[in-house]
């Protein structure tokens, strides 16, 4: 098992050419799955827009992006980031969740969704927004 936790951009609007740069920057293949791709758009308007990317370069450099949907608050100054953690299992998975959310305000509950086959978020008493997910499907 394992499990890794990444720096997670978000962005409105920009997410494609902020991961853009950083690949240009640091090197890696980057990975961008729009909201049309992941059958999850809500906003016509936003279904090119990113709803996961990363660059992982060979160094060890990642990073995480996406574009926050306008049905959702975002201020850059505010909510720029949040802390991705994934594991390989759903088990790993679930009982990092259940000790993260002790305190925590729950945004999105620990689920199965159509991208996962698990994934949750919640902020936890610290203020810290968490995004965890299962690797693989």
């Amino acid at each position: 098992m394992s499990v890794n936790s990444v720096t997670h951009l978000n962005f409105r609007g920009d997410a494609q050419a902020a991961l853009t740069f950083y690949q240009s920057v640091f090197g890696g293949q980057m990975v961008a799955v729009t909201y049309e791709d992941a059958g999850n758009v809500q906003n016509p308007a936003e279904a090119g827009q990113v709803m996961w990317g990363q660059v992982a370069a060979d160094s060890g450099f990642r990073v995480m992006a996406y574009d926050v949907p306008s049905r959702l608050p975002w201020n850059q100054g505010e909510n720029a980031f949040f802390v991705s953690l994934r594991g390989d299992t759903a088990e790993e998975v679930a009982a990092y969740w259940e000790k993260l959310s002790d305190g925590a305000t729950v945004q999105q509950p620990l689920a199965p969704a159509q991208w996962a086959p698990l994934y949750g978020m919640l902020t936890d008493r610290f203020g810290v927004t968490w995004v965890v997910d299962v690797l693989s499907r």
